[in-house]
């Protein structure tokens, strides 16, 4: 008691109210921690990292109303992913996923939007200089061809179709368009090892969730298959 009231007397009685204060601060503070990484898991994939559906599109087109006809969207399909699963098992199916995801951070950097938005499908949405994309595209492609690493050493061949679109070219920067078109483009050069840029003609093709081919003469760049 005797503490108490020096510690009163030389700091004087606000000092108590703001030490009081400060221990549900404290609590808050820790509350407010966990809320935010409850927060950011419901954000992001748990396999991947990446972002989940919801969080990439309203990422992506906070880039698109910023930045307009500098940015490129691109859509990536694992080639033969189905096989992997059936003949090495989901573990290393798993670990082909996560290995693409890392790929594409790697790849679009910081500032992109890089979603997983199901399956063995993702999306990418960043800032690209036109003088700059097919090097760039070439690269993504090359990358998404490197052998995966399993666990115990062995690795696995893995490919990804890959397709592109920009509103410079399609005259549009609804995410929704751009999407539809750079995923006909990506089935116009399935399995072919090639990242293909979508023309106007890819934003009308009919399609059921983005699932049907694209139409002939487009632009290809990267490995031949």
């Amino acid at each position: 008691m005797d503490s108490v009231l020096h510690t009163t007397g030389r700091f004087g009685p606000r000092t108590l109210v703001i030490t009081a204060a400060a221990v549900p601060l404290t609590g808050w503070a820790v509350h407010a921690v966990a809320l935010h990484k409850q927060l950011a898991a419901t954000r992001k994939d748990p396999l991947t990292g990446l972002l989940r559906r919801d969080s990439y599109t309203a990422r992506a087109r906070q880039l698109l109303a910023r930045h307009g006809d500098k940015v490129t969207v691109v859509m990536v399909d694992a080639d033969k992913f189905k096989a992997i699963n059936d003949s090495l098992g989901h573990e290393a199916g798993d670990t082909v996923l996560a290995s693409i995801a890392a790929r594409l951070t790697a790849w679009a950097g910081p500032r992109a939007a890089i979603g997983r938005l199901g399956g063995d499908e993702f999306a990418v949405v960043l800032e690209l200089a036109a003088d700059r994309r097919t090097q760039r595209l070439e690269q993504l492609v090359r990358m998404l061809h490197t052998p995966v690493v399993l666990d115990g050493g062995r690795t696995v061949d893995v490919a990804a179709s890959v397709g592109a679109a920009t509103p410079g070219v399609l005259g549009t920067r609804d995410l929704t368009l751009l999407q539809r078109a750079a995923d006909a483009a990506l089935y116009d050069g399935k399995h072919s090892g090639r990242a293909v840029l979508a023309t106007r003609q890819h934003v009308t093709v009919p399609s059921i969730n983005g699932r049907r081919a694209g139409r002939p003469g487009t632009a290809v760049w990267g490995r031949a298959a």
